[in-house]
């Protein structure tokens, strides 16, 4: 796929981590609001995305749109990193040098599952306080008292209350989402590319920047829309269990996933899937956008 990568490879996942936050954030937050309350049985129920996102602005004003977002900057600048800088890497060991005709699942799935794996672990904490601080917004059920001053003071208070092993809560749910999700996004990405630039290869070379960008924008969006369809369910778990203060409580996703499934059905387990949708295409495209953009002025070279 490349001839020079190193670190470059890293430094342009860098910028499609935090282009992916300015863009997605606000769609998240509505999407955790609507994982935790509408699957719970009794408290605030937000009609759809829309009725969710005036409920946040009326009450929390524009900043409420983009609570946790700190944790989020960090957490995907450094998470998008790796995971663009490891999949690259590791395809590459994986091909041996060898240029290869078109697409090979055999290298690309692995490629993708192993550098997802690898950025759950760096995502879990981040997502953690993320999470907490998004759903304690201001028509949240939590006590002044209770609440969180900064993403630091989540941190903090939560080790403190729950113990050290409660900043990775959720860790096996989001290893599950990220490996098999970006299983799902870079096939997606790449098939979606290749046959992308072999309809396009007679373009005229003075728009090849152009149709270079819009190849971005479609490849990205599809691989951002078909990651989130394929594990939102257990985006939806992730995100109970990390917002439960309760130290006892379940943190099996498939038991549940169970329980929604059996209280509100299919249409929780995909709770938040509107904004989670909406989100995807916009910010995914950006992130891929900027890949690659960064690549080119880093001089990282594709096939």
């Amino acid at each position: 796929m490349k001839e020079s990568s190193g670190y470059k490879e890293y430094l342009a996942g860098l910028a499609a981590g935090v282009s992916t936050v300015l863009i997605g954030h606000p769609f998240d937050t509505v999407k955790v609001k609507l994982q935790k309350h509408n699957t719970e049985a009794h408290g605030v129920k937000y009609r759809n995305g829309l009725h969710c996102t005036s409920r946040i602005l009326q009450m929390e004003g524009v900043k409420g749109l983009y609570r946790g977002a700190t944790p989020s900057f960090v957490g995907m600048a450094f998470e998008s990193s790796l995971l663009f800088g490891i999949y690259s890497q590791t395809k590459q060991l994986l091909q041996g040098g060898v240029q290869s005709s078109g697409p090979q699942p055999n290298i690309i799935i692995p490629s993708a599952a192993f550098s997802g794996s690898i950025i759950s672990f760096v995502l879990c904490p981040s997502e953690l306080v993320k999470c907490r601080m998004q759903v304690q917004g201001t028509d949240s059920m939590i006590p002044k008292s209770a609440r969180y001053t900064s993403p630091l003071d989540c941190a903090l208070t939560t080790v403190k209350a729950e113990g050290v092993t409660a900043i990775f809560r959720g860790g096996s749910t989001t290893f599950l989402r990220e490996s098999l999700g970006n299983a799902v996004f870079f096939s997606v990405y790449e098939y979606v590319r290749y046959y992308m630039h072999l309809k396009l290869k007679d373009a005229s070379s003075d728009h090849s920047n152009l149709i270079d960008m819009g190849i971005g924008i479609v490849t990205g969006g599809l691989a951002g829309v078909a990651f989130w369809s394929a594990v939102l369910p257990f985006d939806v778990a992730k995100t109970i269990i990390q917002t439960d203060r309760d130290k006892s409580s379940c943190r099996n996703p498939f038991r549940i996933l169970n329980s929604i499934y059996r209280r509100a059905g299919l249409k929780g387990c995909y709770a938040g899937l509107g904004p989670t949708i909406v989100r995807a295409f916009p910010a995914n495209a950006s992130a891929i956008v900027t890949w690659e953009l960064a690549g080119k002025l880093l001089g990282i070279k594709h096939d």
